[in-house]
């Protein structure tokens, strides 16, 4: 067993002497450990955050106030302005059907033709009768031209006169029953052939080539996509600040955030009894065709600014249903400030909530933070809303 020096009084002897270097570990390990001791003891020591931690490090911007547009987001459905069930005005067969469903068509094109060989026979043989009426009233004019001549003369008695009166007005009147037959005859001709009576595009067939058709009877359903308009329900607190002709911003998200500018078209004023709130129906144009009738679209309808505070969209953490802020107060630590987030505009977001103009809200490195955590901050620029 190697033998133990007694710990050196002076720092003269705080290293072993050359002789004792090679008694083993034992022998140096009591003065190493208590110089390292020493050595560590007299190091600087950060500052200490709660916890035992330092300072978490962040980034800030200061939350503004200014003046923004109010803004109602509502969803509704798309409604073609131009819908119609196209139906046949005269009874026949149908011979030709052209326009089936998706077919897009445009105005007075045909859409269906009926058999037209009734109609035109019996127009040929109205404007048969109608030719012999008139002859036959030719006649009756010139007859009763020489009885009015004959009875000034006292040849023929009144009785006579008044027959060919009576002859001549009844050739008049059915001359003008065959010209009006005729002409009806000619119209039926014409609206054999059911044409689209505005541009668009079929969206359901109700008949087939071979079917007979009576008066009135479903041909298609016609919807134009060139107007469009979207039915949304406004609550009553709203009614009063929407106005017809007011601007409109229509976006489908089925069609990748596609936005479309509209106008308040009309505001029908009764509401909903039990919801309270009042139709408006926002119309809108889409000349390319890229949105369907019956899809789902958000509208964003403008109302009168009003000031607010605004906070970059980075400084609002979500958790499940809660919305809040970290703000850093004096002294470094971080409060949690519950919000509610409203209209976005650019980077920045309307908050409602304990949020005042000026506050230090933390952007970056929020994810971890804890209530009255240190924090330290260094600022972060925004594009101005």
């Amino acid at each position: 067993m190697p033998s133990h020096q007694p710990f050196p009084a002076s720092p003269a002897a705080a290293a072993p002497p050359p002789a004792a270097q090679g008694r083993g570990p034992g022998a140096a390990a009591v003065p190493v450990c208590a110089l390292w001791i020493v050595l560590i003891a007299l190091l600087p020591r950060p500052a200490v955050a709660q916890g035992g931690q330092g300072p978490a490090p962040v980034r800030y911007t200061e939350a503004l106030r200014q003046q923004v547009a109010g803004q109602l987001q509502l969803t509704g459905t798309v409604e073609a302005v131009d819908s119609s069930v196209v139906a046949a005005e005269v009874a026949g067969l149908v011979a030709a059907f052209p326009a089936r469903e998706g077919t897009w068509v445009r105005a007075g094109e045909p859409l269906l033709r009926l058999e037209t060989q009734p109609i035109a026979l019996r127009l040929e043989v109205a404007r048969g009768e109608l030719s012999e009426a008139q002859a036959r009233l030719e006649q009756a004019e010139l007859r009763l031209a020489r009885q009015r001549e004959l009875q000034q003369s006292g040849v023929v008695s009144t009785q006579t006169l008044d027959d060919a009166i009576y002859e001549h007005q009844a050739w008049q009147g059915r001359a003008q029953r065959l010209t009006a037959e005729v002409a009806a005859l000619e119209r039926d001709l014409g609206r054999a052939t059911v044409r689209a009576p505005f541009a668009g595009v079929v969206v359901a067939e109700h008949t087939q080539k071979g079917e007979w058709l009576a008066v009135g009877d479903p041909v298609v359903d016609l919807i134009s996509l060139q107007t469009l308009e979207v039915r949304v329900e406004v609550p009553e607190r709203h009614y009063a600040e929407v106005r017809v002709g007011g601007r409109a911003r229509v976006v489908f998200d089925s069609l990748n955030g596609l936005a479309l500018a509209g106008e308040v078209h009309a505001v029908v004023p009764r509401a909903d009894a039990r919801a309270r709130t009042f139709p408006v129906k926002v119309r809108f144009g889409d000349r390319e065709g890229r949105v369907g009738a019956g899809m789902l679209a958000r509208v964003a309808l403008p109302f009168a600014s009003a000031s607010a505070v605004l906070v970059p969209k980075d400084a609002v953490v979500s958790q499940g249903p809660e919305r809040f802020v970290w703000v850093i107060r004096d002294g470094g630590a971080v409060e949690r400030v519950d919000v509610q987030p409203g209209r976005a505009t650019g980077a920045w977001v309307v908050v409602a909530g304990g949020v005042a103009a000026g506050d230090r809200v933390v952007t970056r490195g929020n994810e971890r933070l804890q209530p009255g955590m240190k924090v330290a901050g260094q600022p972060q620029e925004y594009p101005a809303p």
